[in-house]
């Protein structure tokens, strides 16, 4: 307990939850000056844990705008530098319509114009005006085969069985909902007014369930590939489904994004998963539920842990020993980044740079600090001694968690917009169906035109063809 000059208990450093009857009695020895002090401090307290008042372990969108801090302004100016050429849109392949333009008399005092041959092109791309479905009317032949005894008849590829609505209003409407966060009302009102193509939100809903059903196999694909990969991120937020909380976890890398949306936020979901044991290195926050994946090595993120340094910071909950604790370790994390940014370094130099990081971590870890604050991020740091400075060990390994962060980022919005699930088949299409549209895009591929040639295979060969490889020219 800590004590001011005259060797008495100061009110500001044992008022709290934990005040005990002796604490008290000593307060009130100290004078009518330290009980006001300490009615004070116990009123500000309690008005930071009012309802609405927003706190350090308050997530920020629940918290107003108007609350929270000014955002720091962009260290350099957005836009190309001065001198490099501009970005423009390219000059169309094609002319469809021409059109030419003269004034009959001048727009200023209306005199008559002498004609020149001066001129100026103009290139004007617009979507066309009224928009009307195309209509296919399929014949289908029947014949009879001798040999099965029965009669046959070809696939049409151009849609699913029975369904009146081809494959690539389809996959347009499911881009539009799983690929860019579009309510199902806002779809159904572009194809009813927009499109002219009269759809209803159940059975557009019924359609993406078939889609996900065709689609599955790219859905076990791409887990199959996290799982194969060097350096995989991991992150989880919550969910949704039929009313109840559920959790959206997020599985990426440059390559794959993997969504799975379950009940659970700790070992049973992650279980799901990670079928077999993960070869590479595995990086996250300091969540305890992944300390249950058993992988080869592991990456704490470190922005994570600087994030904690600067919240205490900002809400005063560190004690007097608390910015000796966050200097060190600010220094520590600081070090470790500049050296992994350092490349003209001599193996020797960097391995003795880097022994010496492993050194102050655990002088830092065994120091015996007084400040809660500090104990508590102690007890973090023993437990992932191992995980905070594998970035320096392994190539291709980063020190913070921004991909996972980034790669759940649409699932969020889509969350905001859409409400989440009601059901849990539709949260079932929606982990597949986002998964799938999400790693197209990473790997730059048009999911229009690569799932409906995918459909028209699988409807005609019966197999699903394997999902693209990232493009060459991305």
């Amino acid at each position: 307990m800590s004590r001011d000059a005259a060797g008495q208990t100061t009110p500001a450093e044992i008022l709290g939850a934990s005040l005990t009857e002796v604490q008290a009695r000593d307060i009130y020895r100290q004078g009518e000056e330290a009980v006001v002090f300490a009615l004070l401090t116990f009123a500000r307290k309690l008005g930071e844990l009012q309802p609405g008042k927003a706190t350090p372990t308050t997530p920020s969108g629940m918290i107003p705008p108007y609350e929270k801090p000014p955002a720091t302004r962009r260290r350099k100016r957005p836009g190309r530098k001065a001198g490099h050429p501009g970005s423009h849109r390219p000059p169309p392949e094609r002319i469809d319509h021409r059109q030419e333009h003269r004034l009959p008399r001048c727009p200023h005092c209306g005199g008559r114009l002498r004609r020149c041959t001066d001129t100026r092109t103009r290139y004007i791309e617009d979507i066309p005006q009224g928009i009307q479905p195309v209509v296919t009317e399929h014949v289908i032949h029947r014949d009879w085969c001798p040999h099965c005894r029965k009669q046959v008849e070809p696939v049409v590829p151009d849609a699913l069985s029975g369904s009146t609505l081809g494959n690539r209003t389809l996959v347009l409407s499911a881009w539009l909902h799983y690929g860019l966060g579009n309510t199902l009302s806002q779809i159904v009102d572009v194809f009813n007014y927009h499109l002219q193509l009269q759809l209803t939100p159940g059975g557009l809903v019924q359609m993406w369930y078939r889609l996900q059903k065709v689609l599955y196999p790219w859905y076990q694909q791409l887990q199959a590939e996290a799982l194969a990969s060097a350096v995989l991120h991991a992150d989880e937020t919550s969910w949704r489904v039929a009313g109840k909380t559920h959790w959206l976890w997020c599985f990426a890398n440059e390559e794959v994004t993997y969504y799975l949306i379950d009940r659970s936020r700790g070992e049973p979901a992650l279980r799901k998963f990670f079928i077999e044991e993960f070869r590479g290195t595995l990086v996250t926050d300091f969540w305890g539920a992944y300390n249950a994946v058993v992988c080869a090595a592991r990456q704490g993120c470190l922005v994570h842990l600087l994030r904690d340094l600067e919240t205490v910071d900002r809400y005063g909950r560190g004690g007097k020993h608390w910015p000796a604790f966050a200097k060190k370790l600010r220094r520590l994390v600081g070090d470790a980044i500049r050296l992994w940014r350092q490349e003209e370094l001599s193996s020797e130099t960097f391995a003795s740079r880097r022994q010496r990081l492993d050194e102050r971590l655990n002088e830092l870890i065994e120091t015996p600090w007084e400040d809660a604050q500090a104990r508590r991020l102690i007890k973090r740091l023993r437990r992932h001694r191992d995980d905070l400075f594998t970035f320096l060990d392994r190539p291709g390994v980063p020190f913070d968690n921004n991909l996972g962060e980034r790669a759940i980022r649409p699932a969020v919005i889509i969350r905001k917009n859409s409400y989440a699930n009601r059901s849990q088949r539709g949260a079932d299409a929606q982990a597949v169906l986002m998964s799938i549209y999400r790693t197209l895009k990473q790997r730059g591929h048009d999911p229009l035109t690569i799932i409906t040639e995918a459909i028209a295979t699988y409807l005609t060969t019966g197999e699903l063809p394997k999902l693209p490889q990232i493009t060459s020219d991305r």
